[in-house]
């Protein structure tokens, strides 16, 4: 993974070293809300590049590029699954490459379109990472890779709406839908998104931190501007079809698979900060119960964002 990382950020320094641009990270665990919850969903990396470019007509206020590469795990109740009866969900691991073009139009509404490619699988690296983890913080050893789902190739499409509905200096609110398909994903999910200022007025969407527009090509401004705001979102989702559960579209070979439960309800709230050139945010994540058996549950996770503006 280390490789993948230096590789995206020189060169994105290298070809676009002139934009306006921002570096991040970003990391999903389930421990990140409690030390004992280490199931389903259990641990993502993300490390993203994002430079600023011109919009494409007199609506948008700005667009951006992005270059993201993503790693994500996931796991039944117990890593201690060597009994392939214990499984609630299938071990999996998913490794992928992203670009995505973002539209912030002086409206408040947003625009995103995302592409995805890379692989469900053994060749995801999740099961060595998962390993490599758990032996470095002296947790027990990770037991059930071997009924991994099977190598599946990813292709992923995504178009996000971001709708304004009521706008206040301290407040705000826009529903938000987003629908996702490919070989691994294929849903739909729409709910509403609202914004409270816990300093100063909110910044506009096409200058915040919410959805990625804090890039100015006058980068002097990063000086003067601070944000500090709680933000929740409640989603409906229907999921069609889910790799890491059901297994790959193209075989039958995962020794482990479950029927989906297609309507869900997920949750995310948290807290963004930004101080000059650094941002920050942490959210509470909460899923739905995702997959038809007698054991599976609802679950949550944390994650943590830290990003710099260049």
């Amino acid at each position: 993974m280390k490789k993948y990382v230096l590789w995206l950020l020189l060169w994105g320094t290298l070809c676009f070293g002139q934009k306006p641009a921002v570096i991040g990270i970003v990391s999903d665990n389930d421990l990140y809300t409690s030390p004992i919850n280490d199931q389903y969903y259990t641990n993502g990396l993300e490390v993203f590049y994002r430079y600023l470019g011109n919009p494409f007509n007199e609506r948008v206020a700005k667009k951006t590029t992005e270059f993201r590469l993503g790693h994500y795990i996931y796991n039944p109740q117990s890593v201690r699954a060597a009994d392939i009866n214990v499984h609630d969900r299938p071990f999996a691991g998913y490794l992928c490459a992203e670009v995505r073009l973002s539209f912030f139009y002086k409206s408040q509404d947003v625009l995103k379109l995302k592409f995805q490619g890379g692989v469900v699988g053994p060749e995801s690296g999740a099961e060595q990472f998962q390993r490599g983890l758990h032996k470095l913080l002296n947790y027990p050893t990770v037991e059930g890779w071997q009924y991994q789902i099977t190598t599946t190739p990813a292709v992923q499409a995504a178009l996000f709406y971001s709708k304004n509905i009521y706008t206040h200096p301290t407040f705000d609110m826009s529903l938000q839908g987003e629908v996702n398909a490919g070989t691994i994903f294929n849903w739909g999910t729409f709910g509403p998104m609202a914004r409270i200022s816990l300093r100063g007025p909110l910044q506009e969407i096409p200058r915040s931190m919410l959805h990625g527009a804090e890039l100015e090509n006058d980068k002097n401004q990063y000086k003067d501007r601070g944000e500090l705001f709680l933000y929740a979102n409640a989603m409906v989702q229907y999921m069609a079809y889910d790799a890491t559960i059901e297994g790959s579209m193209f075989n039958n070979t995962s020794p482990v698979t479950f029927p989906l439960i297609h309507w869900r309800f997920n949750a995310e709230a948290g807290v963004k900060y930004r101080k000059n050139n650094w941002l920050y945010s942490y959210s509470f994540n909460y899923r739905g119960k995702e997959a038809i058996n007698r054991v599976i549950e609802g679950f949550y996770y944390g994650s943590i964002h830290v990003s710099y503006l260049l």
